[in-house]
């Protein structure tokens, strides 16, 4: 049985033992109108069933599936040839997937006396079996976890305690898995990195103008030794980032003063929604939009100018971004201006401010801390972004402050050394390791820098 077929059975058996919990805490109190004797609400008895009935059965079979592998490929091992067995963790390895594949295939014990057709059987066997048990082990987990929390039940019994201590036991796990995850996301960048770094020298990478990753089979090729200065795309990331934020932002935040302070409340219903559709909109039509209509436009207008425009321009990609993110600065920025209590506002007219004056001396400093985050979401979308570089600024590793030229971005280039087979003890592979590192360094900048305007500038009211 799959772990999905599982699942399910698991949350069909929880639903149904938070049903059951209820109804034998009420006849443990005897009956409805006897309820009000028990220390706890029957649906903190049902809530408390379902919990021993689903964890410890989500638990075993989580482990279960964590060791299966490993004790499967010990006992299929075992099997095979001494010869086999002596080989290298890496060929072992490699010989182990083709009986694999061999095993999910129509065999049967008439298929020959081949050794890799015998362990392909016995693998087949083995998982078979490991299936069955699996299956029995989580459903007996399940059913004995009700039976010893319903016999439990009494009068006495403290059923909504217990729920909360599990309750408060899964908050933090979830937390201790989001923090180990994050730490492990942080490691893996920084072991690859490092790995990058005793090849190519940091100092090179850091201030380096020629970004060529490519490296040659034969000395004699162009670029044969690979070039991975990365300030073109440093500078070609911070140039589209600032064209975007350059529209996201005025647009953005004075749509939400606008939404928030002047629009009519009919407006503001159907404004709002029909604003953040933008956001929801694929980044590949964005792209789309950009090579084919704004880039164009963009050429078109430069050339009546007399000016020279690429054909992939920083500016398309620029301008396109800015539209894209703009929902998340005015949808942002609307919600933390209508978070500030409505007596700030009464009584800075009632001293005889304007409107304007009100919003600029009170609503915006009183809002800055949701108008900061408003702006740091909008610049790590617009840092992130891949699809609208890729069909509007192009891949070309410019280095220019020229809006006009094609450039590329971080995020473009580390999908491009991703891309395909490789090999990832290549300076080439690791490179795209190091490029990550920097953007996650350049993003916790950018949040303490933030986090110190906030502290700055906020207006404290009591």
């Amino acid at each position: 049985m799959t772990a999905s077929t599982l699942i399910f059975i698991i949350a069909l058996l929880t639903l149904f033992s938070y049903w059951y919990g209820m109804q034998r805490s009420i006849k443990v109190a005897g009956g409805t109108t006897e309820i009000k004797r028990m220390r706890s609400l029957p649906q903190q008895f049902g809530l408390l069933t379902a919990f021993c009935c689903g964890l410890p059965a989500l638990l075993l079979l989580l482990l279960w599936m964590i060791f299966e592998p490993i004790v499967v490929e010990s006992l299929v091992v075992s099997q095979l040839p001494a010869a086999v067995q002596e080989l290298s963790s890496a060929d072992l390895g490699l010989y182990f997937n083709d009986i694999r594949l061999l095993a999910e295939t129509q065999i049967n014990e008439l298929a020959g006396k081949d050794t890799n057709l015998q362990v392909a059987l016995y693998l087949q066997q083995v998982t078979q079996k490991a299936s069955y048990l699996k299956t029995a082990l989580i459903l007996i987990a399940a059913l004995a976890g009700v039976i010893i929390v319903v016999s439990r039940f009494n009068v006495d019994f403290s059923a909504r305690v217990i729920s909360e201590r599990i309750i408060k036991f899964l908050f933090l796990s979830c937390s201790i898995v989001a923090i180990f995850t994050t730490l492990g996301i942080i490691m893996s960048v920084l072991f690859e990195s490092l790995q990058f770094f005793k090849s190519v020298s940091s100092l090179d990478f850091l201030f380096g103008t020629k970004w060529s990753p490519q490296i040659a089979m034969r000395s004699d090729q162009v670029a044969s030794s690979g070039a991975f200065g990365a300030v073109p795309l440093f500078a070609g990331t911070l140039l589209i980032t600032v064209i975007a934020m350059l529209i996201a932002a005025p647009v953005g935040l004075m749509t939400a003063i606008y939404l928030s302070q002047y629009a009519s409340p009919t407006l503001r219903t159907y404004a709002k929604p029909m604003l953040e559709i933008l956001a929801g909109i694929p980044t590949v039509v964005y792209g789309f939009f950009a090579a084919l209509t704004v880039a164009p436009f963009i050429r078109d207008i430069g050339q009546a100018l007399g000016l020279t425009v690429a054909s992939e321009s920083a500016l398309a990609a620029g301008v396109v971004m800015g539209i894209m993110i703009i929902p998340f600065v005015s949808s942002l920025s609307d919600d933390a201006i209508n978070a500030v209590p409505v007596a700030l506002k009464e009584g800075s007219l009632g001293m005889g401010a304007t409107e304007s004056e009100t919003i600029k001396k009170v609503l915006l400093p009183a809002a800055l801390p949701g108008i900061v985050g408003a702006m740091l979401l909008a610049i790590s979308r617009a840092v992130g972004e891949t699809m609208i570089v890729v069909m509007a600024a192009g891949m070309a590793a410019n280095l220019t402050a020229n809006p006009l030229n094609s450039v590329t971005t971080v995020t473009v280039q580390i999908v491009t050394l991703l891309t395909g087979d490789q090999e990832f003890d290549s300076p080439k592979t690791l490179a795209a390791f190091a490029l990550g590192l920097m953007l996650f360094v350049t993003t916790l900048a950018l949040n303490i820098i933030a986090l110190k305007v906030v502290r700055k500038y906020r207006e404290q009211y009591e």
